[in-house]
């Protein structure tokens, strides 16, 4: 049975993820959607190059099998673009709607996209530290001991330069925790901007 409480935090969320909008809004919304959804797979297409060229054990030998991608007779790097891009359409998608969500309703449509465009990059910059941050714990940390750890999955996937494929495994879930705290980031900032757009449209038409 469900809490008041309970009761009231779902009935929020499901207000934010499906509130009632104008239909034209709600095209627009959409449409914010899909540009994330490029804009952060072409991000992960480039971001799985980089890690491909580090430790290419990690794709060849772990991700094609968690993607389903170990049958596909193209080239690895093509492989390896492809679970980049699948790994972050979605992402992008969802940050590109709320974005959306947030901005479409308040202010123009040229400023809303705007202002989503900046959040995309604010976003993607702090995944980008995340996977960096991802990249120089490996370096300072992993160590025999630590690399040691990983085993029974280096077995499990016959890996051979067991240091790259840990490195890599660092930086994809720096990239993840990053991917998260920049969404956070993203619309903490976005609604703080549109709140001063509106004070300033405020004072503005009571000069007028």
């Amino acid at each position: 049975m469900q809490t008041p409480v309970r009761a009231a935090a779902f009935a929020l969320m499901m207000r934010f993820l499906f509130p009632r909008l104008r239909p034209r809004d709600a095209g627009w919304m959409l449409l914010f959607g899909l540009a994330g959804a490029v804009i952060a797979g072409v991000y992960g297409v480039l971001h799985d190059q980089v890690t491909f060229s580090i430790g290419p054990e990690y794709f060849t030998r772990f991700k094609v099998w968690q993607f389903h991608y170990h049958d596909d007779p193209g080239p690895q790097r093509w492989v390896a673009a492809k679970i980049g891009f699948q790994a972050s359409w979605a992402v992008g998608f969802f940050a590109g709607w709320f974005f959306g969500r947030l901005a479409v309703p308040k202010t123009s449509l040229r400023r809303a996209a705007v202002l989503s465009l900046q959040a995309v990059t604010l976003m993607l910059a702090v995944t980008l530290v995340g996977g960096a941050g991802g990249w120089a714990w490996a370096r300072w940390r992993l160590n025999e001991a630590r690399i040691a750890e990983w085993a029974e999955v280096f077995r499990a996937f016959e890996v051979g330069d067991m240091e790259a494929f840990a490195t890599v495994g660092c930086i994809h879930d720096g990239s993840y925790l990053g991917a998260l705290l920049g969404l956070i980031v993203a619309l903490l900032w976005l609604r703080q901007r549109l709140r001063i757009d509106a004070s300033l449209a405020a004072m503005i038409e009571m000069r007028l």
